[in-house]
């Protein structure tokens, strides 16, 4: 069993004895150079309406369904679209470029994830506590610092977890390999055979979704929305275990690109999850009854503390390496003058002293990536900011504002590193382990319990978003630098978008749960809440002894990867595996099929798989997207169709 090749992602990951540091290599093979047109004017333009646009969709929708749509590569088809039409008819004198699409997407997908700060989940389960609408002024300011914090927080991810370890992070392959396909092909260049793949993977994606989500009267039939074998297990059928296969081709695309160690991993999770973990919850009476959201009420324990445990293990062994992304935060604060025996050492520079006194080449990137001390001075900045809010809003006290920017360094490390390896951000599931801190740090209050989760599940949401933009420009060699600023064009973008958007939707407190605003998401977060508000000592003992179990298992997956790296393909990724347990079993069934798919075409015909995996895929992931969000506005918005 092997990984896809890591061609299709950029540089591999270099022996340091053998081969060219990959960070040289980028450097020198993919880098589009600094004069290279990324972040114009009128890319943070199409980037702020796109996005706001596409974050009211996402508000409306999660509101109904707790999901929401990726916008990053429905923006960049927009996008596209509309400055090809422009250039065709005359009305544009430069193109649109590649990388000016690219640096729009980076704005449009901080603002589509503005929905990620609470709007759908913390703060109306904070409206329920409190029987009261969250003033407009307090949702805009608390919502837009938690996302800046969280693309700071990103900066000394990045490096560690892009150029380095080669974490896959599949939309932002997927968004990359649709603009590259695009762009090239709009120009004359380019494999025509990648284009129509695109273009057949768009086109399926867009007519499985129809057929399985457009219900009307005139339409003949529905494909079913999963598939559930006539199977029993302990007298219940496998469709209330969730272990169905979905029809949507998104997950089964998504599982193509995410790599086969990481779908094998969440599907022995599954199989240990749903088999085994679940029916002996079941048995003891821990899980009342067999349906997806009492199951993972009480499994999400074991998989939140396994994957924060490995996280924060694997963070551990790899800090010398992720040293070197904090190595100039010391000389942010040297004066100038400390620095003139070592003109290029200073901060930021390419240089420092070494063991003889001269100054040695150290980082190459040191003029493109985002330097450490952004990360230092966006800490500063940002978490003062968040304390004083979270006082003036929400009764916490200065040290618990600051615990929470605290735990959001480390939420956001381990839903970063799933994100890469899966997909799949656990916020929710790490949002848990907050609120257990906080059930001791502020027991009998559910509204500091609800926001302080709000904080660092918001900032692993914005840090995950960041990074997968991050992994689009590095393969399409974009300046990280540009990317980073065009987050906050986002942010500001869908803050004023989203925040008079819910409040029509939610005008008071007693229509959350509704069927107009139904909010799955913000009712399981209250539940949690009133249970851990009142304190630890309510959690249930099964939940600790699964805390206790999950933290277990999360050490003893990691120090087995580390005493036996050769055998790394045959050892459960603690990621995927620990995500098992967040998740309906259906997920982790369509992404298995689509790795063992892409596993098959790598084997038996290596060159085919090579070229067209990832366009297929990616045509599918934005296929579905598009005509997904169009499908919400005709049913929910326009009402031609039915739910």
């Amino acid at each position: 069993m092997t990984e896809p090749s890591a061609q299709r992602e950029g540089p591999a990951a270099a022996d340091p004895a053998t081969e060219e540091d990959p960070e040289r290599k980028w450097l020198r093979e993919v880098y589009a150079g600094d004069s290279a047109r990324q972040l114009t004017v009128r890319a943070v333009i199409a980037g702020m309406v796109l996005g706001g646009i596409l974050s009211l969709s996402n508000l409306y929708v999660a509101l109904h369904t707790g999901w929401s749509f990726g916008v990053t590569i429905t923006a960049g088809i927009l996008a596209f679209a509309f400055f090809s039409t422009l250039e065709r008819i005359g009305f544009l004198k430069t193109p649109f470029g590649m990388l000016e699409n690219n640096a729009m997407q980076s704005v449009a997908s901080a603002a589509g994830y503005m929905t990620g700060g609470g709007t759908v989940a913390a703060i109306p389960a904070w409206m329920m506590a409190t029987g009261q609408p969250m003033p407009a002024h307090v949702m805009f300011f608390w919502i837009a610092a938690i996302a800046m914090l969280g693309v700071f927080m990103a900066i000394p991810m990045k490096r560690q977890m892009i150029n380095r370890e080669q974490l896959k992070f599949p939309s932002g392959i997927a968004a990359a390999e649709t603009l590259r396909t695009l762009h090239a092909s709009s120009h004359g260049g380019g494999d025509g055979g990648k284009t129509r793949s695109l273009m057949i993977g768009a086109a399926l994606g867009a007519l499985m979704t129809w057929l399985r989500e457009a219900k009307a009267r005139w339409m003949p039939f529905n494909i079913p929305e999963q598939i559930a074998p006539p199977f029993t297990w302990m007298g219940v059928p496998w469709k209330k275990w969730t272990l169905t296969f979905d029809t949507s081709l998104l997950l089964l695309a998504a599982g193509a690109i995410m790599g086969w160690r990481s779908a094998w991993s969440m599907m022995l999770g599954t199989l240990f999850n749903y088999f085994a973990l679940a029916p002996y919850g079941l048995k003891i009476g821990a899980i009342a009854e067999v349906k997806y959201k009492t199951i993972v009420g009480w499994t999400v324990w074991y998989g939140s503390s396994l994957l924060l445990v490995a996280g924060l293990l694997s963070f551990a062994f790899s800090a010398k390496q992720i040293g070197r992304a904090f190595k100039d935060l010391g000389r942010v604060f040297v004066r100038k003058g400390d620095a003139a025996g070592d003109p290029l050492g200073k901060a930021g520079g390419p240089y420092r002293k070494g063991a003889d006194g001269k100054p040695e080449e150290e980082d190459p990137l040191a003029k493109i990536e985002v330097p450490a001390s952004w990360f230092a001075t966006g800490m500063l900045i940002f978490t003062p900011i968040v304390m004083v809010l979270g006082m003036l809003f929400f009764n916490m006290s200065w040290w618990m504002g600051l615990l929470g920017v605290f735990m959001s360094f480390f939420i956001a490390l381990v839903a970063s590193r799933a994100t890469g390896e899966t997909d799949t951000t656990p916020t929710g599931a790490l949002g848990k382990i907050t609120q257990i801190v906080f059930g001791v740090a502020a027991p009998g209050s559910v509204t500091i319990n609800l926001m302080a989760a709000n904080l660092t599940s918001g900032v692993a949401i914005h840090s995950a978003d960041l990074l997968t933009d991050l992994k689009s420009g590095y393969l399409l060699g974009a300046k990280p630098r540009q990317q980073f600023l065009a987050q906050f064009f986002g942010v500001l973008a869908g803050s004023l978008a989203v925040v008079p958007a819910f409040r029509l939707l939610v005008p008071r407190a007693d229509v959350v749960g509704t069927p107009s605003a139904p909010a799955p998401g913000a009712i399981s977060w209250f539940s949690v809440a009133q249970v851990l508000g009142q304190g630890l000592s309510r959690l249930p003992t099964s939940a600790r002894w699964l805390i206790l179990a999950g933290s277990l298992t999360g050490i003893a997956l990691v120090l087995i990867e580390r005493a036996f790296p050769k055998w790394k393909s045959y050892i459960p990724s603690a990621t995927g595996f620990g995500l098992a347990f967040t998740l309906p079993g259906n997920n982790a069934v369509s992404m298995f099929v689509g790795a063992l798919i892409a596993l098959y075409l790598e084997k038996k015909k290596p060159t085919l798989a090579e070229k067209y995996i990832i366009t297929v895929s990616s045509g599918i992931i934005a296929g579905e997207s598009l005509l997904g969000i169009v499908i919400a506005v005709l049913r929910d918005v326009l009402h031609v169709l039915q739910h």
